[in-house]
């Protein structure tokens, strides 16, 4: 029987999503924030797509289908962190070393969260160039991309939260987590970008 801490993405949908709905963490947040991105990359390539006659939405088209696939990668290394992260936390809680293994295993998560916030982030580039270059006549599905990236953004950063606070409260030192600290708020500025250029598109819509 397979082991249920690694579910691919490569799974049918149907599948994918039974094995999120699971109590066993793994697909767990990280992932699903991952995927959110990935679905964002991939529609942002279809606006690409549909304008070709862009060479700014040509390249962008790359960058995206680069991007998603880096999107999957990280969403299967998280996948396998997620697993560790709820080994360390079934530890006894008597067991000497528990905190240190907590801590360690937080401190992994909220870095495998942040290689997918570090993804989003270079999609959230490529959403502004699309809003500007982009074709008009599928405005909507660009702004539909942008609710999924302006999710994960948002998803990334509080996974990455709620990970340094449980590795703090184990133990982790401030100096392991400071650089984190700085992916959040690069984080919630991509998003709040996001959501402008969204604001902008449902503005021309009305």
């Amino acid at each position: 029987m397979a082991d249920p801490a690694h579910v691919p993405t490569s799974r049918p949908m149907d599948a994918w999503l039974a094995a999120l709905s699971q109590p066993n963490g793994s697909p767990g947040g990280g992932a699903a924030t991952g995927v959110l991105l990935g679905i964002a990359a991939a529609l942002m390539g279809m606006v690409a797509a549909y304008t070709p006659d862009s060479p700014a939405a040509s390249a962008c088209a790359e960058r995206l289908e680069r991007n998603r696939a880096d999107v999957l990668d990280a969403v299967e290394a998280d996948g396998v962190l997620s697993a560790r992260f709820g080994a360390a936390l079934a530890l006894p809680t008597g067991d000497p070393r528990r905190d240190e293994r907590v801590s360690d295993a937080a401190v992994e998560a909220a870095t495998s969260v942040a290689r997918l916030g570090a993804i989003g982030i270079l999609l959230a580039s490529d959403a502004q160039v699309l809003a500007s270059a982009g074709n008009p006549h599928i405005a909507v599905d660009l702004a539909v991309a942008m609710e999924s990236l302006a999710a994960g953004l948002s998803g990334a950063a509080l996974s990455i939260r709620a990970n340094l606070q449980i590795a703090r409260n184990h133990g982790a030192p401030e100096a392991t987590t400071a650089s984190l600290e700085t992916d959040v708020r690069r984080l919630h500025e991509a998003h709040a970008g996001v959501m402008k250029m969204v604001a902008e598109i449902s503005a021309q819509l009305n």
